[in-house]
């Protein structure tokens, strides 16, 4: 028999990540806003060679199995993450994304579906016109990911104004889904109620947003916070009182190195430690991302799971909270 000073913890769950990424890790500055980030992303994505990408990838996989991450919801554009994820100890879950207002089909991603647990996603409301979006979430039943309200420009797209029109104009881009009003109104027009959905971000919805989205799905809503993103990006926080108002399902991601620092689910939940208990926060780490990503063994520790054990320590005990000198070692 082994004893521990801590608290056991099954695995944690990263329900978004951009693996493939990894490579641009402090390539991007922060607090230059989403408009900003989106054009830098543009012209630093072609860097590094193929084997340095795949380095890069196979690091940070390492890293996040270390801090006790046991699986991940990894979006992918392209095939250069995949051995990395074949050969890794984390389960992954990958949504082949669909981006840019001048596809029409999916063919470029379809490749990617043969490999396991891989389906199709629009990457967001603003970035896939409307036909082309319909088709993606109408087929099959695997769950959708799609960034969601990460920006006021996303809602200001709608209205007409701000920095996405601003930069969609001067690029000669035009959007035929504007005539929804809104992003969440988007939504619900074009998803299938039954569909699994996993809205990532969330940091600018309302409760206007919330009742909408949640009265017209049959399956519980996924709302993925990833606040260190947020942060690095735009210095904007998930609205998490509101969310937690609603009895909203709340799960966890670090979203890339693009935008974040590091891939540690512990961190992400330092960030909210002053918003919800520490036992809600743990619950978003572990049994809502499993649920999140359909993966029924995980995210518990109990008969029939495979969960991985975690030892977390460092606690404040008076308080049951998180501390900076919090950590995790996984013993299993």
């Amino acid at each position: 028999m082994e004893f521990y000073a801590g608290m056991l913890l099954p695995g944690l769950i990263n329900v978004h990540c951009h693996l493939e990424l990894s490579y641009l890790r402090g390539a991007i500055a922060q607090g230059g806003g989403f408009a900003a980030f989106a054009r830098s992303m543009g012209e630093v994505r072609g860097r590094c060679t193929a084997q340095e990408r795949t380095a890069a990838a196979a690091a940070a996989d390492a890293r996040m199995y270390a801090a006790g991450i046991e699986a991940v919801g990894d979006v992918a554009n392209g095939e250069e993450a995949f051995a990395v994820k074949e050969r890794s100890r984390i389960r992954y879950r990958t949504f082949a994304e669909v981006y840019g207002l001048k596809s029409t089909t999916t063919e470029a991603q379809r490749p990617l579906l043969r490999h396991p647990r891989t389906s199709l996603t629009p990457h967001s409301i603003y970035s896939v016109q409307d036909a082309l979006f319909r088709e993606i979430c109408a087929g099959g039943d695997a769950p959708l990911s799609i960034h969601f309200e990460e920006t006021p420009a996303e809602a200001e797209l709608f209205a007409g104004q701000g920095a996405l029109r601003e930069w969609y104009e001067r690029a000669g881009f035009t959007c035929d889904f504007l005539g929804y009003g809104s992003p969440a109104r988007r939504l619900v027009a074009s998803i299938p109620p039954g569909r699994s959905v996993i809205l990532v971000h969330d940091c600018c919805i309302t409760q206007e947003d919330i009742d909408l989205i949640e009265g017209h799905f049959t399956t519980p809503v996924r709302w993925c916070l990833c606040p260190g993103s947020n942060r690095y990006i735009s210095r904007l926080s998930p609205p998490v009182a509101l969310l937690r108002r609603n009895g909203a399902h709340i799960c966890l991601g670090t979203d890339s190195l693009a935008s974040n620092t590091g891939l540690s689910l512990l961190d992400e939940m330092r960030l909210l430690a002053d918003q919800a208990p520490l036992e809600e926060l743990l619950r978003w780490a572990t049994s809502n991302g499993a649920e999140a990503l359909g993966f029924d063994d995980l995210g518990r520790i109990a008969p029939g799971y495979r969960p991985g054990v975690l030892l977390l320590s460092g606690l404040d005990w008076t308080h049951r909270a998180l501390t900076p000198e919090s950590t995790l070692q996984r013993l299993l």
